[in-house]
């Protein structure tokens, strides 16, 4: 179970680049959180142990404890386990959701208070469903085929959705179903599998779009949240009044319709004006006089931030950080010694690429506000404590990728 030897090997060195790109993005976020949230007098003389950039070191610390500990289990181990993982989890999306024991904020019932930190078991979910995803599929090719090994693994992806969804949380529920989707693809699904599915959940979408931007209110039938429909209406730029309102009606709609798309355009406007080179670091006028609200900025929106202070070139870095841990990711993917560990690798890539296309694509107004983090920058126990074990996911499957 634990072979310390794998370390001292050549053949089992961790991958380097990967582990530069992963330390390159913790300092941006711990600078850039720092920026974001040290903006007035107030924030800078609370205590040290008040201060998010400090809290966002510990998570950083304790994150990359646990890639650590990870390494010295060979992800097979791991795998014989998953299933006790996957419904550990899916226990804990049952019982946030009951009212005293999942706490509620901003008009969600997402996290566990656990008084020293908000504990969001949808985000450790998401490694728990790559891991058994993992284990499901890495079964011989002949049982892949069947359409009962498909139809179950849809079950163990839409099982973790809808409760994800019902929490709600629509981000966090979507990226499993590229990540589900992918792996299924690599483990041999039969293509003609794919296509319908791909085709029905194109239908749903489409149908999904026309209630929420054409059905008048009297036959609104999907139950979303109002923040949820007001997202999608500020991003296909609907008006949020019926055409047959009043001018009363229409005048309110008018003044809601600028408080939901406000953030949105003020995180547009912070990328736009960072320019080649940025305004530099903490001198970024968006967060510092309030257009960039403070809630976000160090949140949801912090490559709004970066792109203010540190422009296009910043941003670049960023997003070549990225790119070296997803392309590290599938060599990782590429070098697996087995089905198992390839689609562990591949679950892990996606996952990452589906957050940081989702992410930064709601920065420049490329897709709908969801509410999703960005990894290793945005501030968060949860999300960087995930984020780091699936790298040492990763870095396992490497370590362990000619042992047998």
């Amino acid at each position: 179970m634990f072979d310390t030897a794998l370390f001292s090997e050549s053949k089992a060195r961790l991958d380097k680049l990967q582990i530069a790109a992963v330390c390159g993005l913790m300092a941006v976020g711990a600078l850039f959180v720092f920026s974001a949230t040290m903006v007035s007098e107030a924030a800078a003389g609370a205590p040290l142990s008040s201060q998010l950039w400090f809290r966002q070191i510990i998570w950083y610390v304790l994150g990359i404890s646990g890639a650590i500990a990870l390494c010295f289990i060979d992800y097979r181990t791991m795998s014989r386990w998953s299933f006790v993982i996957y419904w550990a989890t899916i226990l804990l999306l049952v019982a946030v959701l009951i009212p005293g024991l999942g706490s509620v904020r901003f008009n969600a019932r997402r996290w566990f208070d656990l008084k020293v930190f908000q504990l969001q078991p949808s985000e450790f979910a998401k490694l728990a469903f790559i891991l058994a995803q993992a284990h499901f599929l890495s079964r011989p090719i002949e049982e892949v085929r069947r359409p009962s090994t498909f139809w179950k693994a849809i079950g163990l992806t839409m099982l973790p959705f809808v409760l994800i969804l019902k929490e709600p949380d629509l981000g966090s529920a979507l990226v499993l179903l590229p990540t589900g989707l992918v792996m299924l693809f690599v483990a041999g699904t039969p293509r003609k599998y794919l296509v319908r599915l791909g085709v029905g959940v194109a239908a749903l979408a489409a149908l999904f779009l026309v209630d929420v931007l054409f059905s008048p209110p009297g036959w609104w039938q999907l139950k979303l949240q109002d923040y949820q429909r007001q997202r999608l209406l500020v991003y296909f730029g609907a008006d949020f009044a019926p055409a047959n309102a009043s001018p009363e009606e229409k005048a309110r709609a008018r003044q809601v319709q600028r408080a939901k798309s406000y953030q949105v355009e003020q995180a547009a406007i912070s990328v736009g004006c960072g320019g080649f080179l940025g305004k530099g670091w903490r001198k970024g006028t968006q967060t510092a006089l309030g257009f960039l609200p403070p809630g976000a900025a160090h949140n949801d929106f912090i490559f709004s931030v970066i792109a203010e202070e540190k422009g296009f070139v910043g941003s670049l870095i960023v997003l070549t950080l990225y790119g070296a841990i997803l392309f590290t990711g599938l060599r990782i993917a590429g070098q697996a010694r087995d089905r198992l560990g390839k689609l562990m690798a591949v679950g892990v890539v996606t996952l990452l690429f589906s957050h940081v296309f989702i992410n930064i694509g709601m920065n420049i107004r490329l897709v709908p506000v969801t509410g999703i983090p960005l990894p290793l920058l945005s501030y968060g126990g949860s999300s960087v404590l995930v984020s780091l074990i699936a790298m040492g996911m990763m870095q396992n499957v490497y370590l362990y990728r000619k042992t047998y």
